[in-house]
């Protein structure tokens, strides 16, 4: 028997999905892929049995599981660091897997593959779709869906080329947003059988706060702490309005390469006891976060969706994206959150939806309201799987 874990489901007639993934929950980072994981168990109760490889180059070591609804067994793979290996990388997850999946197959037949990422799950799953004569989907959850962004160079053409063989052999392409399905159609010529499916939100966890906030003006922002999330811009803006609001506060929730640099910055303006950092934090105090700030921020210009944008919508926050992204499908400025600009010039006009939703806590809590009716109404776990199975229907007939 396989160890790859598989759910309790074993309902006659039911599918059987392979999820092949480099991102999954794992002991040391529960949110790390929890977007792969948690429309996994929503799944489930509709009748398909998961099973589950997620894969991580050799030289990062090997994630423990942990106990989540549906468990990944992490093999590693050879894979050369940095874009150098990326276009092989697929070739070294398809000979990890083939003979551990060759063996699951013949006992629980696998009805279809589900990669996440065109490189490197998307590329194994082509070559075992060929060797076990097995249809397979591919899920892209990034803006950059030929790895030529983060991959230059000759590299990054296999790179390009790599991926559009995937993708041109898969039975469906599953985009987080329209914007990038269209990056995906005009990479494949507009040759490509694309769906979108958004990521849902689990809004029994994300829900409204228990007891009413004591913070008087908490912005929060989660994500990572690089250059296109516009952490700096928030800064500054936040810096323009603290005369005006002495009891606003921003917490930071994150951790990336600009940390020091953006706590340099803080520190300039006079603002460490106003701006906060607090690292990666796990799932639970995320949630709490949310729960308890104000309105949630988060001007990056370079964003596929943005589950935490749906995560604080749910949380009754309003929220405040870019226009130009993936978030700009689901928030209606005004009404449900706010939209700026992603240029250089976001800044002030940052600092104007601020002070405005600071100033107006009627129209604040009118707009949070709004937000979680938006969640609930079209973009819950429940949707998100019933929308999965229904791709996953059609490419099995």
């Amino acid at each position: 028997m396989s160890a790859v874990e598989t759910s309790n489901l074993n309902a006659a007639g039911s599918l059987h999905v392979l999820t092949l993934t480099p991102f999954y929950p794992s002991e040391a980072d529960g949110a790390n892929g929890c977007f792969v994981s948690e429309p996994l168990e929503w799944l489930a109760k509709l009748g398909v049995r998961s099973s589950v490889i997620a894969v991580q180059p050799f030289y990062r070591g090997t994630p423990r599981s942990g106990g989540f609804a549906v468990r990944g067994e992490w093999l590693r793979y050879f894979s050369l660091p940095g874009g150098y290996g990326l276009p092989a990388a697929g070739a070294f997850v398809f000979a990890r897997t083939v003979s551990r999946l060759r063996r699951l197959h013949r006992a629980q037949p696998i009805d279809l593959i589900h990669a996440h990422g065109p490189l490197p799950c998307g590329h194994a799953a082509m070559l075992l779709s060929h060797e076990l004569s097995i249809p397979y989907v591919i899920s892209v959850h990034g803006l950059d869906a030929f790895s030529t962004v983060q991959v230059g160079g000759r590299s990054g053409e296999w790179c390009r080329r790599i991926s559009r063989r995937a993708y041109g052999s898969s039975s469906r392409v599953i985009c987080v947003s329209e914007h990038v399905g269209e990056a995906v159609q005009e990479g494949m010529d507009r040759n490509s059988h694309v769906s979108v499916v958004y990521n849902g939100v689990d809004i029994e966890r994300f829900s409204t706060a228990p007891v009413p906030s004591d913070a008087a003006s908490k912005i929060l922002s989660v994500g990572n702490l690089i250059p296109i999330k516009g952490h700096e811009h928030l800064i500054r803006a936040v810096a323009s309005l603290v005369n005006e609001f002495p009891e606003l506060e921003l917490d930071i929730i994150g951790s990336g390469s600009e940390g020091e640099s953006l706590q340099r910055l803080v520190a300039n303006l006079q603002l460490t006891n106003k701006i906060h950092f607090h690292g990666r934090q796990p799932r639970a105090q995320v949630v709490k976060a949310m729960q308890h700030c104000t309105l949630f921020a988060l001007p990056s210009r370079y964003e596929a969706l943005g589950c935490v944008y749906l995560e604080a919508m749910a949380c009754g926050k309003p929220a405040i994206g870019c226009r130009g992204q993936g978030i700009d499908e689901i928030i209606e400025h005004g009404i449900n959150g706010c939209l700026v600009d992603s240029n250089a010039e976001s800044e002030k006009e940052l600092s104007v939806v601020l002070r405005t939703l600071l100033r107006e806590p009627t129209r604040r809590t009118d707009m949070g309201k709004a937000a979680r009716d938006t969640i609930t109404k079209r973009l819950t776990l429940k949707h998100q799987a019933a929308n999965l199975l229904r791709i996953y229907r059609e490419c099995v007939q």
